[in-house]
């Protein structure tokens, strides 16, 4: 029977559309996040899809498929579509058909040869396996010989027993990729190997004299990881808004597993940020962390370094000489930071690294190179996830209200956007000069707010902080100085802010309260995340994200696909036409509506 006021219409061609006005409809997007992905959100009605990755991301923090259609089916309108449960089931299920296991260690050469084994509970998927030449390259059929395993591993049914291929221990993690590609997902029950000890404990009293403890969904978090630390735990990923954080679910995994850490984050002010935390609220001394990157290159018990080091070499056709961090310590856990911008050089790294815990940290997993399926693959499946509304609900983080400001482009730009090719048309639009009037004017009508102007164009940027008299971040400021702005920023000496894209992520400017993004990278979903997580930190004052945009510009469509994944966590964004400095006075009373 048709349920009327239920916001939920599902059709057959798997896509789901969300009645934003119906009832309960907000308590239905935020069902759906563990296992649906939004496509658009327009005023109406928001359209999402679940996909097999989304399914199996699902089916590793353990929501099963008949939660999935028990879900669809309470805010459902009608009658869920027999063939879409159906898939549902059929695709769920496909996590955990196929497992890798210990195998046999060999002496060859004088040297140890460690084996896995590849198994099936379905002779159909085995066989579908074995005709495929992709991942016949790294599998060969055998027999499956209990004595050559280890003991540890989880009991195997007679069937995957028949049904069993064996891999070399280091392409553990090419095969899941190829698999994943395949449409088979593996799950990994192979215990991960204990690094060098360290004793890692969490302090009561910070150093700077503050109480600190662990907040609950943090510390579910880390246990998610973290689990009974037996076969198929201590990877995956951890999505979490920014300001929630998830430094201190780092710490706190670091805590329960009490090993030797290789921490890989976006910049030098973040490895410095992450240096500064361990010190303040863990037991930890400088003598036991360093920093691996463009200035200093020390490795230590727990050692902290940047993608850029990482992926760094000397031309396009040479190793990467800095890979070898990762084998010149008996790492027991790596902590990926902001893993949606892990570069795609370190995958082939972290397909060695199979063997260690490693946990990735992020406020959102899209990644606009559609790499989500290595992350999936190579550091973890999703195992914790919040919404981001659940968390502003209980003040973990700050409310905001998301403003667009659209505006006209002035006429002697016209015609030279109307004959420019593509990106040339979003970079006229971008640099909008109407932008800077309307900049000056936010910030005056705002005195009392902590500002940070954020934007993709050097030179905007740089004519904005002249026209300011306010500090510029970009790629080239050096990182003394960079780490001064910072400081002073967070200490109330300076007001404004103006950075590039480098303050995307990573970066704790505690109480920033307002954010005016002038231009930004294309239809980024995740950045517009990050750019609205610089103002998420807990704070009394309602946040404020203006976004400025050109009307009747490739702008809007952009604009439209970055606003997405805040859609889809319960964001809304306000349009403003803007005119006059008087225009803006409508913000003002948006912000009193929003609050009401």
């Amino acid at each position: 029977m048709p349920q009327g006021d239920n916001p939920l219409i599902i059709q057959s061609d798997r896509t789901l559309l969300l009645d934003v006005h119906a009832p309960r409809a907000k308590e239905c997007a935020s069902a759906l996040i563990p296992f649906a992905e939004l496509v658009s959100s327009p005023e109406h009605l928001h359209t999402y899809r679940i996909s097999p990755l989304s399914l199996w991301n699902a089916a590793s923090a353990g929501f099963t498929s008949r939660q999935v259609t028990e879900v669809l089916a309470d805010y459902s309108r009608y009658e869920l579509p027999q063939a879409v449960a159906a898939w549902i089931t059929e695709t769920a299920e496909r996590f955990g058909r196929l497992r890798l296991v210990p195998g046999p260690v060999c002496e060859k050469d004088g040297m140890k040869e460690e084996w896995l084994y590849l198994v099936s509970n379905s002779p159909a998927v085995y066989r579908e396996i074995a005709a495929n030449p992709a991942a016949m390259k790294f599998l060969t059929e055998s027999s499956y010989d209990a004595g050559g395993a280890d003991a540890r591993q989880p009991g195997l049914s007679d069937t995957e027993k028949n049904c069993c291929f064996l891999l070399h221990l280091t392409d553990r993690g090419i095969i899941k990729e190829k698999l994943l590609q395949l449409g088979w997902p593996v799950k990994d029950d192979v215990p991960l190997k204990d690094g060098e000890p360290l004793d890692i404990r969490l302090r009561g009293t910070s150093l700077s004299g503050q109480a600190f403890s662990v907040r609950d969904y943090q510390a579910a978090a880390a246990e998610a990881l973290v689990g009974d630390r037996g076969s198929g735990t201590g990877f995956g990923t951890i999505v979490l808004p920014c300001g929630a954080g998830k430094t201190i679910v780092g710490m706190k995994i670091m805590s329960l597993l009490k090993t030797n850490t290789l921490i890989l984050t976006t910049n030098i002010s973040a490895v410095h940020q992450w240096i500064n935390e361990l010190l303040d609220k863990t037991n930890l001394t400088a003598e036991q962390i360093a920093e691996y990157t463009g200035e200093q290159k020390t490795i230590k018990s727990v050692t902290v370094a940047t993608y850029q080091i990482l992926t760094w070499r000397p031309d396009k056709e040479s190793p990467y000489p800095h890979f070898s961090l990762f084998r010149e310590n008996n790492w027991g856990l790596v902590i990926y930071d902001e893993v949606h911008m892990l570069p795609a050089p370190v995958f082939r790294v972290t397909a060695e690294l199979q063997a260690v815990r490693r946990v990735g940290l992020t406020a959102t997993l899209v990644r606009e190179d559609g790499c989500e399926g290595q992350v999936f693959s190579l550091v973890g499946p999703k195992r914790y996830d919040v919404p981001w509304k659940e968390l502003e609900k209980n003040r973990w983080i700050a409310s905001a209200l998301c403003i667009e400001i659209r505006l006209d482009m002035p006429e002697a730009s016209e015609i030279e956007y109307a004959v420019a090719g593509a990106r040339q048309k979003h970079r006229l639009a971008s640099e909008n000069p109407v932008k800077a009037q309307v900049v000056s004017q936010l910030v005056q009508r705002y005195p009392e707010d902590k500002i940070l102007i954020i934007g993709q164009y050097l030179n905007q940027l740089k004519d904005i902080a002249v026209m300011l008299g306010a500090p510029i971040i970009t790629g080239k400021t050096p990182n003394a100085d960079r780490d001064q702005i910072y400081s002073d920023f967070r200490q109330g000496k300076i007001k404004v802010l103006v950075v590039s894209k480098v303050a995307n992520f990573a970066i704790d400017l505690p109480d920033a309260s307002m954010a005016i993004q002038i231009s930004g990278s294309f239809g980024s979903r995740q950045e517009e995340a990050q750019r609205l997580g610089r103002i998420l930190r807990p704070k009394e004052r309602t946040s404020r994200f203006f976004t400025l945009i050109t009307r009747n510009t490739v702008e809007e469509d952009f604009g439209s696909n970055r606003q997405k994944f805040l859609a889809e966590q319960g964001y809304s964004y306000r349009i403003l036409r803007y005119t006059d400095e008087s225009s803006l006075a409508l913000a003002d009373s948006e912000t009193k509506e929003a609050l009401c």
